[in-house]
């Protein structure tokens, strides 16, 4: 009887060793002074998702960054004059001040949304690649470079109530980044280094524009004003590896009377130019010299869509495009009896 209680005790005491041991084991895990077990690096890295501390994917190699290829906005001045005759003037040109509408006058008002295609004949001026003392007379450039100046503000919204900071503006400028090895030239199956390149903005990657307009008939002057609200450049986008367009995409939206006195000092090229000096690109807004197509109105349209969201075939929604145009002008003429 003795004999079995002695041997009850030591199992006692041999299981509150054990309990005290595990205890001050996870006590000492909790602090940080334990190893941890060995685990296969691949297993851990599938696990945790996680790299480990110090980790290097280059090994170490030099990694250089290529800046070549990036959109060089310098504005190069020439140093004498490039014209034969004086053209100081041009920088100090001013827009016109708009001509007040009441609210009480505008017997009509309907707000339109339209479409440039820039690679439309008519459309050609806004991509004739020059340089000025200016910089550059690509329209999409003029418009980045007042941004990126901070000129003017770039909002995310046609409705202009959410401004885009320059860090996102330059997000959407910037190529995309790629790394390249550089072998040795006596060892080509050596790596010496890592270079990382990254594409140039290229404005012709934006095809077309997109206006924000109202025309507004007031009773007063018995006319038809048309004011352009705001301006949006549309990127183009490719299905991946072909050149089929997937669609558009707003970079961002500017407020156009704030874009007025910049447009105000840039010419448009003139292919003919005869009989006429070169006009600015706000005479060329406010006489409207291009072709454009609607692609939304708030003319019949309860639910705010897009003509394209109600009419698929794309011939058809040009037409209904026309058909808005014709609904806004006819409202005019019939106000007039002959």
């Amino acid at each position: 009887m003795k004999s079995v209680l002695f041997k009850s005790g030591v199992c006692l005491l041999a299981a509150a060793l054990l309990v005290n041991q595990a205890d001050a084991q996870r006590r000492s895990n909790r602090r940080g002074n334990t190893q941890p077990e060995t685990t296969n690096p691949t297993q851990q890295q599938t696990n945790n998702n996680q790299q480990p501390a110090g980790y290097d994917p280059y090994g170490g190699l030099p990694i250089t960054v290529d800046s070549s290829g990036m959109t060089d906005n310098t504005v190069r001045k020439s140093l004498r004059p490039d014209n034969a005759y004086d053209k100081s003037s041009v920088s100090a040109r001013t827009p016109l001040t708009y001509e007040h509408l009441r609210a009480d006058d505008a017997l009509f008002a309907e707000k339109v949304w339209r479409e440039l295609d820039l690679r439309e004949k008519m459309n050609q001026t806004f991509r004739y690649e020059a340089q000025d003392d200016n910089g550059s007379q690509v329209f999409v450039d003029m418009v980045l470079k007042s941004v990126m100046s901070g000129e003017i503000t770039a909002f995310q919204d046609d409705r202009f109530s959410i401004p885009m900071p320059i860090t996102d503006i330059q997000q959407l400028t910037m190529g995309k980044a790629d790394t390249t090895p550089v072998y040795d030239l006596k060892d080509m199956t050596k790596i010496t280094g890592y270079k990382v390149t990254r594409a140039s903005f290229d404005p012709k990657s934006v095809n077309k524009l997109r206006l924000k307009e109202e025309w507004v008939f007031d009773r007063e002057s018995s006319r038809l004003f048309c004011r352009i609200l705001g301006i949006a450049l549309l990127k183009t986008e490719y299905i991946p590896n072909t050149t089929k367009e997937r669609g558009t995409s707003s970079m961002f939206w500017v407020y156009y009377p704030d874009l007025r006195p910049m447009l105000a000092k840039f010419e448009v090229y003139n292919p003919k130019n005869m009989g006429q000096s070169r006009m600015t690109w706000e005479e060329l807004f406010e006489s409207r010299m291009f072709s454009s197509y609607i692609v939304k109105s708030t003319l019949d349209n309860a639910a705010n869509r897009n003509i394209r969201n109600y009419i698929k075939d794309p011939i058809l929604a040009l037409l209904e495009g026309d058909n808005i145009k014709d609904k806004i002008f006819n409202y005019e003429q019939d106000l007039w009896s002959y």
